[in-house]
């Protein structure tokens, strides 16, 4: 009997959490639930340059700038600034200067530093200390002097910002600081940036500063976009200076300070993070107008209204992604993307390449969004290498390129993308990812030395047509038509493990066309690192994610100014041509207009006669989402976009207990099964004890 009213109480106290994650206090709340892989490893805006980061920084920090959240070309709109500033040329366009003007009325987020900045916590204080959060809190308004502060953070001698060699050579005066501040640091004491004017920067009043450039620079526009010109307040920085603080993880490269729509209040990166509403964020109205069909697919539902409209974000860690699918499909996550090994439960393809969901998924409402990255991935050729490089002697020089365009004939990035991509992915012609102006469509935009235009669409050329290319180059049947020895190529690249077999040798099969010997040479990263910096290897496999949507940030890429062997620039093939050089010079500092497009489309003739890479692919982005998620739509150039996300909470709750019924039948099976093994044991107990004494 007891037993069965054990039961009885497991049965009536389990209700509908017996098998949810998360806390009971949770239900019903407005929290939106993800999941992330990666601990992020910087959290300071003057470090933090990764996507892994960028979901975090992006929802704290406020820079002057934003991506519009819904428009199609990018489109750049004000966040805390009052307009988009527009560049003033001087001295004849020697130096162009930017006025910024930031809105009055910003607050930032309640934090202890704006409280305790000027104290001098006891140690047994801060020894105390679980979070930030357990002092008193405070705030104050944002003022144009905390950009002027993050602006000279770039610089700090005990900060490694990633983009402080490029904006060195822009903002006047960056480089002398760094040597300055260097001078002026002492080990142990905090180094208050106030004290150390920068020439380039300027504060005109309270909510207004002006940055001065060298040059044209008009890109400069989307850096100011970007949280490495998001305020930060010097209380935090000095708060975060105190004894015992550092010891305990309390710095700003782990507990992030700014006036955005949510504030990290728990930082776990081994397990959870959570995003909490900023209580003195000043709100902001969700997009009034969107591209085409933005209507049609409810994504203008909420137009006008005030932002943001979740409450919490909880993110858990997910080192696997079967366990991140199986909680996704359970609706314990939000939204997911989509992992390789599970593509096929979630999508399927038309015979003419259409991707749709499949009934599992249709069934359950969950919706696909779709989005090309603004990315490339290539396979490059080294232009100082013997063989496929560049030559100043002209029959040379015609050898290679040949080589060079039957070797990107042969090359099936469409095959590469159905096989290892599930189909996510569009074949390149170009440097440019698709979105950036610039870029042509149709048949114009497709790159002519690898593909015909048949029925409509693109069709990669015959591999006879690379036969042809390789035997003009001097390699006829892959070898050399004077000395008759095989062509050896070499590949460098980066190995990941044993998954990389499949891949190494669909590689080797793809020269194999062509009757050339492919050599892998796999590397760790640094290995890899070093010989593209030496120029030292022959073929490599790199890609390059835009930091803004001009085409200058893919151009650049082939800019010789830019050769990586030589300067240390990002031109990693070392690819150098005089015409594409001269023509960049003359495209990159002007807006786009009929006159650019003009540029643009000769550069990539050239750059598609030269071949200096295989052009590759660009990937395509497959992301899941429940019924109840309201608001998503992919934007690549920006992670500030959960204060446009909405949750229906009751549909959630309701879906969840539907796909997630509590089965007791088991432990039900379990108590019987102890009940009929105890129960002789019990009943001989009994008569045992009722036996009358034995007389002696």
């Amino acid at each position: 009997m007891r037993a069965l009213l054990f039961l009885s109480f497991l049965l009536t106290g389990c209700g509908e959490v017996w098998n949810d994650p998360y806390p009971v206090a949770d239900r019903g709340r407005n929290v939106m639930y993800s999941a992330f892989t990666e601990r992020p490893k910087h959290l300071d805006p003057a470090q933090s340059y990764t996507e892994d980061e960028a979901r975090f920084t992006q929802q704290v920090y406020e820079p002057p700038l934003q991506y519009h959240y819904l428009k199609r070309p990018y489109e750049l709109i004000p966040l805390t600034a009052q307009e988009v500033p527009k560049a003033l040329e001087l001295e004849g366009g020697k130096y162009t200067q930017y006025t910024i003007r930031i809105r009055p009325g910003i607050h930032y987020q309640p934090h202890p530093g704006f409280v305790a900045a000027n104290l001098d916590l006891e140690r047994k204080i801060t020894d105390r200390l679980r979070s930030p959060y357990d002092l008193p809190l405070g705030t104050r308004e944002l003022t144009a002097d905390d950009y002027i502060y993050q602006i000279k953070r770039l610089a700090h001698p005990r900060l490694h910002s990633p983009i402080f060699g490029l904006m060195s050579e822009y903002i006047v005066g960056l480089k002398e600081y760094a040597a300055r501040l260097q001078q002026a640091e002492k080990p142990g004491r905090w180094l208050d940036l106030r004290d150390h004017p920068l020439e380039g920067v300027e504060r005109l009043d309270a909510h207004t500063y002006r940055v001065k450039l060298k040059g044209r620079y008009p890109q400069f526009a989307y850096w100011l976009a970007m949280p490495f010109f998001a305020p930060v307040p010097w209380e935090a920085e000095k708060f975060f200076q105190q004894v015992g603080m550092a010891e305990k993880n309390f710095t700003l490269d782990w507990w992030p300070v700014g006036t955005g729509a949510y504030m990290l209040t728990e930082n776990d990166p081994n397990a959870r993070m959570r995003l909490d509403r900023n209580p003195n964020f000043r709100g902001e109205p969700y997009p009034l107008v969107g591209e085409a069909g933005d209507a049609a697919s409810g994504l203008l539902a909420d137009a006008g209204k005030t932002m943001p409209f979740i409450d919490r974000v909880v993110f858990s860690r997910e080192k696997e992604s079967i366990p991140y699918w199986n909680k996704f499909l359970q609706g314990y996550f939000d939204a997911s993307a989509i992992p390789s090994d599970t593509f096929d439960q979630a999508v399927r393809v038309s015979i003419e390449g259409e991707s749709g969901l499949t009934a599992q998924m249709e069934q359950r409402e969950i919706r696909l969004r779709t989005s090309v990255d603004t990315t490339i991935l290539y396979l490059g050729f080294n232009w100082l290498d013997s063989v496929v490089g560049g030559h100043t002697d002209a029959h040379a020089a015609q050898r290679a390129r040949k080589l060079r365009q039957a070797i990107s004939i042969a090359v099936d990035w469409e095959e590469f993308i159905a096989i290892f991509l599930n189909g996510r992915g569009l074949v390149a012609h170009d440097p440019l990812a698709p979105g950036i102006f610039g870029q042509r469509e149709g048949r114009d935009g497709v790159n002519p030395v690898t593909h015909d235009w048949n029925n409509g669409k693109p069709e990669r050329r015959p591999i006879a047509a690379a036969r042809q290319l390789l035997a003009e180059a001097g390699y006829p049947d892959g070898r050399d038509a004077k000395t008759g020895i095989p062509l050896v190529l070499y590949l460098d690249t980066v190995g990941r493990g044993p998954g990389d077999k499949p891949r190494f040798d669909w590689w080797r099969r793809q020269f194999a066309k062509l009757s050339i010997q492919l050599e892998i040479r796999d590397s760790d990263w640094n290995r890899f690192q070093e010989k593209i910096r030496k120029g030292s290897q022959q073929l490599y496999i790199l890609g390059w994610n835009a930091d803004y949507p001009d085409p200058e940030n893919f151009l650049f890429l082939l800019h010789g100014a830019q050769a990586r062997a030589t300067t240390q620039g990002e031109n990693t093939s070392n690819y150098v041509n005089a015409e594409f050089d001269a023509l960049f010079e003359r495209m990159k500092n002007i807006a786009n207009s009929p006159d650019r497009q003009q540029l643009i489309e000769r550069m990539v003739d050239i750059a598609r006669h030269d071949a200096p890479w295989v052009w590759g692919y660009h990937p395509k982005s497959y992301g899941l989402t429940h019924a109840w998620m309201q608001n998503g739509k992919p934007n690549n150039m920006a992670r500030n976009n959960i204060k446009y996300l909405r949750v229906d909470v009751d549909q959630r709750s309701a879906l969840r207990r539907a796909w997630n019924p509590t089965v007791l039948w088991p432990l039900a099976l379990v108590v019987l099964l102890l009940i009929a093994i105890a129960a002789p044991a019990f009943l001989g107990y009994r008569r045992r004890e009722r036996a009358a004494a034995k007389p002696t």
